[in-house]
């Protein structure tokens, strides 16, 4: 679908001032990515010699499926082994007012303020019960810690910058008598206590726009930021017609896109007083999800969810008149399972969910920041899996797995590698050999298109792969009658 509707879109772009580069950029790697004529690599068993071919990723972070899926399960693990503590943590969630949406999606500075703003009043608030229930003399000696995740998309692809935030249910108290660091946990947050969180919150980023001229009020805050306007109006029209859900291509121009709906029996409404939930202008802020830390495979699943990609491939098909149908997690409210889009509209949802470049989608706050003196201390130090961080030995080498655990190397990287990562999520596993279990070595790595055709060539292979038959299109059934 991109290959064959995003030439056009790109070339509609160019009469209102076309597509910034980095947007050009993510598609084009995208097109190329896992295609063995763009780049591939040659790994051969050094046991029976058994050869494989695999096409290089383009590592992109804006909405490549393959790619996101395994950058996600490396954050996660991440996450997951190297930075959330065995402690109770709740997973927030702030959404912004609509009218911030497009802003914020364009200006990064001001998305990192505001995330910042968001994560600060978060701490202050854990910090303020902390000293009330545990009696401390200031609210300086609690120690709060979170992480926070931004997505810039919601589940119906709209232009929806909100956070996801990890945070310790609880703050860390040095102990006076021993010096150590102690957890206390918090427990649940009242909704008085979120409203609190929610209406700092408002009132620090209504601070923040004051500083430009702009406002949280709907009336003062326009679809589309004026900067992006005079800058890159082709990215401000997808900006904004992603930010407010609406068609801009067939006879749905202006309007919201089709939606499948289903049946569905009317769910009560009621409003539970403890349910820590709450909206001040805008800026609505949940709390009601909490993992134990002990649970660490719940905390890495919870972990894949704040960091997913802003789509799955696997819930977009084809319909029988070539648009396309983007099935929904969990159905809404109305009964809503499912959106229809057509494939300009859906290129468009896509280049509003591609971030700017240096921007940072996770941050760290309190003691789990790299600038907290604290951090050494609170941080998990579980072992790692050293097959994730190299290779493993072919037969014959010196250097055995059982000596690679125990050695301390302190230039090896701290990431996990490709490879790995392809058999945690994918389960093709590209280290050991399919038929006879040997290892698999680099034989050759083609980085060009010449390159790659030459190897290709010499190992017996097309440049291109087959064409993938079309899908079955209902239609009018013809059969043979006479006349």
């Amino acid at each position: 679908m991109v290959r064959a509707h995003f030439p056009a879109v790109r070339e509609r772009a160019e009469e209102h001032g076309g597509l910034p580069k980095f947007v050009v950029r993510e598609f084009e790697e995208y097109l190329r990515c896992g295609i063995l004529s763009e780049g591939c690599l040659h790994l051969v068993c050094r046991t029976c010699g058994h050869a494989e071919v695999v096409g290089l990723s383009c590592k992109r972070r804006g909405f490549c499926p393959a790619c996101l899926g395994r950058r996600m399960a490396d954050v996660a693990i991440h996450l997951e082994r190297s930075v959330l503590p065995g402690v109770p943590i709740r997973h927030w969630i702030c959404s912004l007012p609509w009218g911030l949406r497009a802003l914020l999606g364009y200006d990064r500075a001001l998305a990192a303020t505001v995330a910042s703003a968001f994560a600060g009043e978060l701490e202050r608030s854990l910090k303020k019960q902390a000293k009330v229930a545990l009696g401390l003399r200031s609210v300086a000696d609690a120690h709060a810690g979170s992480v926070l995740a931004v997505q810039r998309t919601d589940s119906a692809l709209r232009l929806n910058v909100h956070f996801h935030v990890l945070a310790l249910d609880g703050v860390y108290v040095r102990d006076k008598g021993t010096g150590q660091l102690i957890f206390h946990a918090l427990g649940t947050p009242t909704r008085a206590e979120v409203a609190s969180v929610a209406a700092r919150t408002a009132a620090r980023i209504e601070k923040i726009l004051g500083k430009s001229g702009r406002s949280l009020d709907p009336e003062m805050a326009g679809p589309e930021p004026p900067e992006l306007c005079e800058q890159e109006p082709g990215l401000a029209a997808c900006y904004a017609a992603a930010a407010q859900g609406v068609s801009v291509s067939g006879d749905r121009a202006g309007l919201p896109p089709l939606r499948l709906v289903v049946s569905v029996h009317p769910r009560p409404t009621t409003d539970d007083p403890s349910d820590p939930v709450a909206e001040v202008r805008g800026v609505n802020v949940h709390a009601r999800q909490v993992v134990d830390g002990r649970d660490r495979r719940q905390l890495e699943r919870l972990c894949r969810y704040v960091t997913r990609p802003p789509i799955a491939q696997d819930r977009l098909t084809v319909r029988f008149d070539g648009t396309l149908e983007l099935e929904l997690k969990s159905i809404w409210k109305d009964g809503t399972r499912a959106i229809v889009f057509s494939p300009e509209d859906l290129i468009l949802r896509l280049i509003a969910a591609i971030p700017p470049p240096r921007f940072h989608l996770l941050r760290y706050f309190g003691v789990l920041s790299s600038h907290s003196r604290l951090r050494k201390e609170v941080v998990p130090r579980s072992p790692r899996d050293p097959r994730a961080l190299r290779p493993p030995p072919a037969p014959g080498d010196q250097l055995t797995l059982a000596r690679l655990e125990e050695t301390e190397d302190p230039q090896r990287p701290r990431r996990n590698r490709w490879a790995w990562l392809l058999a945690h999520v994918f389960r093709a596993d590209l280290d050991t050999c399919d038929r006879c279990g040997g290892p698999m070595r680099w034989a050759e790595a083609a980085t060009t298109r010449r390159s790659a055709a030459r190897l290709l060539a010499k190992l017996g292979l097309a440049p291109q792969p087959p064409p993938e038959p079309r899908p079955m299109v209902p239609g009018q059934l013809t059969l043979p009658f006479g006349k």
